[in-house]
């Protein structure tokens, strides 16, 4: 009776357990959920406030929205093509891993970038520019550089493939196309009964 007790207990310890094991996950899992929305609606809120900055300011105001702009740009569009192209690829990795140091340079250039549209010495913001322009454009390089081969590897896969595909097919259609009379269905090429040709139905 005793052990039958203890074996009760430790089943229910366990359940315990389990289910506060299972508790735990599904909350992180729901605050990872809620944390991953609520910085996409910043980041969509914060591109449009940038967007309309670049089109209705002018000067060094609307050139430092358009660097920003540029900057997000293509390191969203590198890392959904690197993403797309993973599953298929593992040879991406690297140059996943190459695109995750760029975006860290790529989020510091973009804190400095905020920061100097809240300078309020103009001249400040017309010394940094060119420094600033120039490190975009080295960082966007790089980053449309891995897209874009990325984006040529998965083409010329593809292109290889079809080739491959193409060539089967003609030796099938070739091998098809030469038959002996021992390698035709029974009652002829038709497959239907011989002297008796299938016909399409009429009503």
């Amino acid at each position: 009776m005793d052990i039958a007790v203890v074996v009760l207990l430790l089943l229910f310890a366990s359940f315990v357990a389990v289910g506060v094991v299972a508790t735990v996950r599904t909350v992180r899992a729901v605050k990872r959920g809620v944390e991953r929305g609520s910085a996409q609606a910043r980041r969509v809120v914060e591109d449009t406030a940038l967007k309309a900055r670049r089109y209705t300011l002018m000067g060094a105001a609307g050139e430092l929205a358009q660097l920003r702009l540029d900057l997000r740009t293509s390191i969203d569009s590198t890392y959904r093509a690197l993403e797309a192209g993973s599953a298929e690829d593992a040879s991406l990795s690297e140059a996943s891993a190459l695109l995750a140091r760029l975006n860290d340079h790529a989020r510091v250039l973009d804190t400095e970038l905020k920061v100097l549209e809240r300078e309020p010495d103009k001249g400040r913001i017309a010394d940094r520019l060119p420094s600033l322009a120039e490190r975009t454009e080295r960082i966007t390089h790089s980053a449309d550089a891995l897209r874009w081969a990325a984006q040529d590897r998965a083409r010329q896969f593809a292109d290889d493939d079809l080739t491959a595909l193409a060539q089967q097919i003609d030796i099938e259609a070739g091998a098809l196309r030469h038959w002996a009379p021992s390698t035709l269905p029974a009652g002829g090429p038709t497959g239907g009964p011989a002297g008796d040709p299938k016909h399409i139905s009429r009503s």
